[in-house]
């Protein structure tokens, strides 16, 4: 099917947490591989893994060891295989995460090229030598805390890490470097995958000069809790390079049928400019990033955001999320919003279902799921304990799955990796599923709905002048309106009839439409729109 990922939802999984089958703890691909049907019923074109490879999980697989096997926490390649093929029968893209940028220090590739300066691997990580002073070469930071670099005793120089010590970066100015990332790709590809999702992939190339990086150009009244937010980007990522390895890679998904790939664009500045960037024609099909994972909630920051993209990237195609494995749930960031969390989570879902673009859902997203309160002792994430108590880190989100109201929510017999407690095994799919008004059921028929709908398949967003907190856009023939906020509203309608398809909170009397708190509504267009 020719470009099946324009305007798809993709379901985003985290494999230690969706679904344990042998009781260890840990979730694993047989478990995924049961638990698909509860994806395909959601109406969801492709699921999303996050790393499955070898790793000694010190970043929870995002530092592979091993590009080309399985974890055997997760299981094997033939559990790999066997999920495909079901996926596949459900009528499931499978698209897996790529980390690319870095691996493990436990890589046999890093192994040797540790070793001196002259051994065949010596120049495929960043290697340099440190200034007069001992100090490192320059002042770029890590995302998980202090230098960018870490000294390495047996060859007397530093080597880069944009995350953990454990995570040395690859250097994707050596040609053979580029050439076996190009191999790991076809290796995933020809095994049968849909496509990939490339972790943070602005960071490829650095600045060949080393060139240190400026203080943040927005004025900081007082130190950030990870200071690397304090540093302006310039030269330590979002080098031009980048965008020639974006067109390789597309070069590579264009030699199979039907492949697709998104980027997570790891960037806090011009992320919406440079996702039109990344996804120009000849380059990744689809590109997201972190700009609708904060705390503003209001009509102007989402107009904004969307009309930015399609005006300054129309040949472009965002994925758009509301939540993912490395930010605050959004029923739990935008609680306040919401007059309660239900109608929150609802909102939210028709709100994001209703966007143009593609749109990834995360892993308990479609149950209205909460963060969990952890203490200290019982996280698991290097970011979280460095940095701990503020940002807390990315356990909370990580939590497993609930499917059930039993003991550990139906995830595992066994001890979970993370605690599921009793606020989140309140909200479980088995309890929602078939409740008439749950948030389970408000995503399913706001998924049949998108997928039914020509309208919010492919039409171009309009934007119409609204006061805060409304938001409202027609898309083709369909008029979308959304009160964002715990309080009623109302406002006069000309050009649009009576509610349609999932529309909650919305009644249209003699030309003026009444708004419930957290409203979703959906109007078909008769004429010339208008809203006052």
């Amino acid at each position: 099917m020719a470009e099946w990922w324009r305007g798809s939802v993709t379901y985003q999984v985290y494999p230690r947490s969706f679904q344990d089958d042998n009781g260890d703890g840990v979730g694993d691909l047989k478990g995924i591989t049961r638990r698909l049907g509860h994806i395909a019923d959601l109406g969801c074109d492709a699921v999303w893994l996050s790393p499955i490879f070898a790793s000694p999980m010190k970043d929870m697989g995002y530092d592979v060891s091993d590009y080309m096997n399985v974890d055997p926490v997760f299981g094997s390649l033939e559990d790999f295989d066997a999920l495909v093929a079901e996926a596949h029968r459900l009528g499931l893209k499978v698209i897996i995460d790529q980390v690319l940028n870095h691996c493990s220090d436990k890589h046999p590739f890093f192994a040797e090229s540790r070793k001196d300066r002259t051994n065949p691997k010596a120049d495929w990580f960043i290697w340099e030598d440190p200034r007069h002073d001992g100090t490192p070469p320059n002042n770029w930071l890590s995302v998980f805390g202090g230098p960018a670099w870490a000294w390495d005793a047996r060859r007397k120089q530093y080597y880069m890490h944009s995350f953990l010590v454990e995570q040395p970066e690859w250097n994707f100015r050596n040609p053979a470097v580029v050439d076996y990332m190009e191999g790991v790709l076809r290796f995933w590809l020809d095994r049968g995958v849909d496509g990939f999702r490339f972790d943070t992939v602005n960071y490829f190339y650095k600045d060949a000069l080393l060139r240190d990086d400026a203080a943040d150009y927005r004025v900081k009244k007082e130190p950030e809790g990870n200071p690397y937010g304090m540093q302006y980007h310039l030269f330590s990522k979002n080098q031009p390079e980048n965008l020639l390895w974006m067109e390789r890679i597309r070069r590579v998904l264009d030699d199979y049928p039907d492949r697709s790939s998104v980027g997570e664009m790891g960037e806090s500045h011009h992320a919406i400019r440079m996702m039109g960037e990344y996804t120009a024609p000849g380059r990744l099909h689809q590109c997201y990033s972190f700009e609708m994972m904060g705390y503003d909630y209001s009509a102007e920051f989402f107009r904004t955001r969307i009309g930015d993209f399609f005006r300054d990237a129309p040949d472009g195609w965002p994925m758009w999320a509301f939540s993912n494995h490395d930010v605050v749930r959004h029923a739990t960031r935008w609680a306040k919003h919401g007059i309660s969390q239900d109608a929150l989570a609802k909102q939210a879902g028709s709100l994001l279902l209703s966007f143009q673009g593609s749109i990834c859902l995360w892993e308990g997203e479609e149950i209205g799921q909460t963060d969990t309160e952890l203490a200290l002792e019982e996280l698991t994430d290097p970011q979280g304990i460095n940095f701990w108590p503020e940002p807390i880190g990315r356990d909370p989100t990580r939590t497993p799955m609930v499917w059930d109201d039993s003991p550990n929510g139906g995830f595992t017999t066994g001890k979970p990796w993370l605690p599921v407690k009793a606020p989140q095994l309140a909200r479980n799919v088995a309890s929602q599923r078939g409740a008439q008004g749950s948030v389970l059921e408000h995503y399913r028929a706001m998924m049949a709905f998108r997928k039914g709908s020509a309208a919010l398949k492919a039409a171009p967003t309009v934007f119409l002048d609204t006061p805060e907190p409304i938001l409202a856009f027609t898309r083709g023939d369909l008029l979308c309106v959304f009160n964002l906020s715990p309080e009623a509203r109302s406002l006069s309608v000309e050009g649009a009839g009576a509610p349609v398809g999932p529309s909650m909170g919305g009644v249209l009397q003699g030309g003026q439409l009444q708004l419930a708190p957290n409203a979703a509504v959906f109007l078909a267009v008769t004429g010339a729109v208008s809203l006052g």
